[in-house]
């Protein structure tokens, strides 16, 4: 819509194409073709069943312009270590030309190089690194110096931000079997700049866990005796992923917090998220969808207290049964997944989203659980050190009574204030399932602190965020012409200019691929259902026969 902050061109194309699937459905596509969200309308109109017909709209003339492409980074890094920046600049124009690209940070100059450009060499890529030398939320500024003859500099500047940490969450997964869930672990943890992930066999990692936050036992085995032993001594937290090969009975011999009571048999099973779970807050991804996962055929028994954040689903049907549970015992935090295949789940997140975001976040927050042993907090906030709006700018929470239920009754507000103007704002925040959520996207660039507070509770949270300017609408100054005649092309559609409308009206009319569909529908409706009009019937018949047995008719 008109009011959104970016355009995601090749999702509203695929969602007129699934509508008409079945039918004969031009799609007229009214745009300047700049798509800031997405993937790419040229490539994936390729699959499209309908015509598309692009109204190319916005300026059309070419003007000399130079522009910060695109600017990656991580989000994360390390004291003291270098990280790494990516940067793609381009020009469009056609005399050669020199510029120069900067990186500075307040009045202090981090990065200079010069650039030149020409009509044919029009692009180019930078790899970089800047030192992480001091804690906590660094901004820096990357800009192209502009030609004098450009229109256009707001796309010459980009403002990024990356958090320094001074420690990373070290994680450690033990196993002696090879499986494509060890990758899949791998990619989702490693998502993460915050946490390293390392991969050792049992007998190699018994003498290393204690460079490690939480440990993470993938089908034990008897071979995994002294690490059991280890984590003992050393009070690691950990979580247990069972399969089809794991050894229960070894288990059983080893630990006393989960049971098993197995048939050698295998059984397929889903998970379903229990709405009540309360130890840290988490989203419904979508695991109804997702596909089955493989575990021994038993009754799995959990000896502590527990609360489960996935139960089994078997062929649709939830069982109750703990599939993904967490524990904290001692100042100790345990969990354990009963199945193998956790793979085929990040697989089909990407399939549904078109990334591993939502998976890798959900794994994300269980990590964050399992790595701390801090004091559970009745009142949970999620936030971001810094958001760009252009994206979602959301900050949600979750508050549990006394007997750590979640509240939904409670009644929340975030109190805002804007450290470069002092302006003080207020939002209510609002239930959506098991989150209380405030979306943050009107706010003005800027840096921001913030107080969640439980009404007549007495309880509140605090944090702070800054909110980068990054209009990615402004960066570009004509329409894309060219790209909008290739999807037209690829479509067997025709592209036009809004002067040429009367010839579209015309190629459509007199296309005998779209005649017009008339369709009639008959409606049979019982005369007893027309009231007002029966009661009329009834009351004429019955006036025509007074006035005839008045007049001596009948």
């Amino acid at each position: 819509t008109y009011g959104d902050q970016n355009t995601n061109i090749s999702k509203a194309l695929k969602s007129i194409d699934d509508i008409y699937r079945n039918e004969t459905a031009p799609i007229l596509l009214l745009s300047d073709g700049n798509q800031t969200l997405g993937s790419d309308y040229e490539f994936s109109s390729k699959t499209l069943n309908q015509p598309v017909y692009p109204i190319i709209l916005g300026d059309s003339t070419i003007y000399t312009d130079l522009r910060i492409e695109l600017l990656n980074t991580n989000r994360y890094a390390f004291l003291k270590n270098q990280f790494p920046v990516e940067v793609v600049l381009s020009y469009k124009g056609e005399r050669p030309v020199r510029s120069s690209f900067v990186i500075s940070q307040g009045n202090s100059q981090l990065f200079r190089q010069n650039v030149e450009f020409s009509e044919n060499d029009n692009t180019i890529t930078l790899n970089l690194t800047l030192p992480a030398s001091a804690v906590g939320l660094q901004q820096y500024t990357a800009t192209i110096l502009p030609l004098e003859e450009e229109r256009n500099t707001l796309n010459n500047t980009q403002r990024f931000a990356v958090e320094v940490i001074d420690q990373a969450t070290n994680i450690l997964v033990v196993s002696d079997v090879v499986h494509p869930d060890l990758g899949a672990l791998k990619k989702s943890i490693t998502s993460n700049d915050q946490r390293t992930f390392t991969l050792l066999t049992s007998s190699e990692a018994v003498s290393k866990l204690t460079e490690f936050q939480l440990v993470i036992l993938y089908q034990p085995s008897s071979r995994f005796a002294a690490v059991f032993e280890e984590i003992d001594n050393q009070k690691k937290n950990t979580l247990l992923i069972t399969g089809i090969n794991t050894d229960w009975n070894f288990l059983a011999s080893v630990q006393d917090r989960y049971d098993k009571e197995i048939t050698n048999q295998t059984e397929e099973i889903s998970g379903i998220l229990n709405p009540n779970y309360g130890m840290f807050a988490v989203e419904d991804i979508g695991w109804n969808d997702f596909p089955p996962l493989s575990t021994q055929f038993g009754q799995l028994t959990i000896n502590s207290p527990h609360e489960i954040l996935l139960e089994q689903s078997i062929n649709g049907f939830a069982s109750e049964a703990p599939l993904l549970a967490t524990l904290e015992s001692n100042g100790e935090r345990h969990a354990i997944f009963d199945a193998e295949g956790l793979w085929k789940w990040r697989a089909h997140s990407f399939l549904l989203n078109e990334n591993f975001e939502a998976f890798d976040e959900w794994m994300a927050k269980l990590m964050q659980f399992l790595a701390s042993s801090e004091r559970r907090s009745r009142l949970e906030v999620n936030s971001e050190p810094f958001y760009y709006n252009n994206n979602r700018v959301m900050i949600s929470a979750q508050y549990f009574d006394k007997n750590y239920v979640f509240d939904q009754r409670a009644s929340l507000r975030i109190n805002l204030i804007n450290k470069d103007t002092d302006e003080r704002i207020v939002y209510p925040m609002l239930l959506n399932n098991n989150f209380f959520e405030v979306d943050l996207n009107n706010l003005p660039a800027g840096n921001y602190t913030y107080t969640v507070v439980v009404e007549e509770e007495g309880v509140s949270r605090s944090g702070t965020f800054t909110l980068l300017d990054f209009n990615v609408e402004q960066q570009f100054d004509n329409a894309n012409v060219t790209k909008l005649h290739r999807l037209a092309t690829n479509t067997t559609g025709e592209a036009f200019f809004p002067s040429q409308l009367q010839d579209l009206i015309d190629s459509l009319v007199d296309n005998e691929a779209y005649k017009a569909i008339q369709k009639s529908e008959q409606k049979t409706v019982p005369l007893i259902d027309w009231k007002y009009l029966l009661a009329l019937i009834i009351l004429s018949l019955s006036l025509e026969w007074f006035i005839r047995k008045y007049n001596g008719l009948i």
